[in-house]
């Protein structure tokens, strides 16, 4: 009779072995900087499980040749599993850690001026840095010119000095496209910054991609592409379109040519005189402001989907609230829980307006001598208007459902359509 010794399922210990050598070459690998093994297991973590899966079926294949009874799941693989991953997650916390605190020791500057290379005057330019503040200008003239400060982490200026003199800006061309990039330190690195001035030709396309800090771009003649993960931007005077991704931090585009896309989340949007258009997609949690925007305006977030085809006034979504004063062009905006203003909306443009509104209020104003068709819903609430006329037919039913429908005005009007829940809708006079 076989002892129990010599019937209990064995395993080959292949998983154990291979498991420990890829998180030994991973964990290398992040050391050196090669890679971010925060990135790896995001992404690609259940590799893992179907890792092992599949040495259990070779090792089921193997002692079934070998016949004998084939191995299962141990708990020493499972406590080797879970061990590692919380190795994984302590070298990630440590990182990020790192990364929001910076380097121990005290701050040191150290300035650096790159000699003038000289560019095509229609050159794309590509700048991709790491932490530190990006300012971006143009100039008439053919020539690139860079310079700035170095920002080392360092407990003693000498230590200082030995990591800034390995700190450079490569300026590579390929034809007519120009990379710029920082050498001699891991751009992912908290205790090392570079803050950059950047002066290019003037019909330059730029596209500059920033870890922390703010960029700040002005006067360029070509279009603009702007990115960060945490930090503000600012872009102004340009004529070309301008694109930004922020992942963090207050957006700023004044004085363009060209349509602007803001993407992202972040806190608080500004967009002020734009011959173009303006594009919003993305939660940000401060308020979004625009102002004189000749081709409209598009918002699209979680709570609001609005279009304005244009727009001569203010445009501002904040917290629980929509105001919009002056706007010429056709309006169409679903929103939830947020109290809208509508300010002198008419003009010799015809109005399609469209509001859907939950539990928040509607305040319409507009001329004593306006026109209009208009249709309006409010459920479980008022609707209350300084407008009145025999085509206006005001109703309300018995569980307080309130209806206005109707046309005011003798010349022909925009359609005005507004619908909201558990609270008034306002229709009121300007002078």
């Amino acid at each position: 009779m076989a002892s129990p010794a010599t019937t209990r399922p064995r395993t080959t210990g292949v998983f154990s072995g291979l498991l420990l050598i890829l998180f030994g070459l991973l964990l290398l690998l992040h050391n050196y900087g090669h890679l971010r093994i925060s990135n790896i297991f995001l992404h690609w973590w259940p590799l893992i499980f179907i890792f092992w899966g599949a040495t259990k079926l070779y090792e089921r294949t193997l002692a079934e040749r070998q016949g004998r009874t084939s191995g299962w799941i141990t708990p020493g693989e499972v406590f080797l599993v879970v061990g590692l991953m919380t190795v994984v997650g302590l070298v990630v916390a440590a990182d990020s850690v790192k990364n929001d605190l910076g380097d121990f020791g005290g701050l040191h500057s150290f300035d650096f001026d790159l000699a003038p290379q000289t560019i095509p005057a229609n050159s794309h330019v590509n700048i991709r840095a790491g932490r530190g503040n990006i300012t971006v200008r143009s100039s008439d003239d053919s020539n690139l010119r860079i310079n700035g400060q170095k920002q080392i982490h360092a407990w003693t200026e000498d230590d200082a000095g030995r990591q800034a003199r390995r700190v450079n800006v490569a300026v590579a061309s390929h034809g007519d496209v120009v990379e710029i990039t920082p050498t001699g330190f891991d751009p992912d690195s908290s205790g090392i910054g570079l803050d950059m001035e950047v002066v290019l030709p003037k019909k330059c396309i730029l596209t500059v991609h920033n870890e922390r800090g703010d960029i700040t771009v002005s006067d360029m003649a070509g279009d603009v592409a702007v990115s960060t993960k945490k930090g503000d931007i600012e872009v102004n005077d340009t004529a070309g379109s301008v694109d930004i991704d922020t992942r963090g931090g207050d957006v700023k585009v004044s004085d363009t040519k060209g349509d602007i896309k803001i993407s992202g989340h972040g806190g608080e949007v500004q967009a002020v005189n734009a011959t173009g258009s303006l594009f919003v997609d993305g939660e940000f949690y401060g308020s979004v402001r625009a102002d004189k925007i000749a081709k409209g305006v598009r918002f699209l977030s979680q709570r609001t989907d609005l279009t304005l085809t244009q727009l001569g006034g203010h445009f501002e979504k904040s917290s629980g609230n929509l105001e919009i004063a002056d706007a010429p062009g056709n309006l169409t905006s679903r929103t939830k829980n947020v109290s809208v203003s509508l300010e002198n909306v008419t003009g010799k443009i015809v109005l399609d307006n469209t509001i859907n509104n939950e539990r928040a209020a509607v305040t319409l104003l507009m001329p004593s001598a306006s026109s209009f068709n208009i249709q309006a819903d409010c459920r479980s609430c008022d609707i209350n208007s300084e407008f009145n006329g025999d085509s206006l037919t005001p109703t309300r039913t018995e569980k307080g459902d309130s209806h206005l429908e109707g046309k005011y005005g003798a010349a022909r009007g925009p359609k005005i359509t507004l619908k909201s829940s558990y609270d008034s809708i306002e229709i009121r006079k300007t002078t």
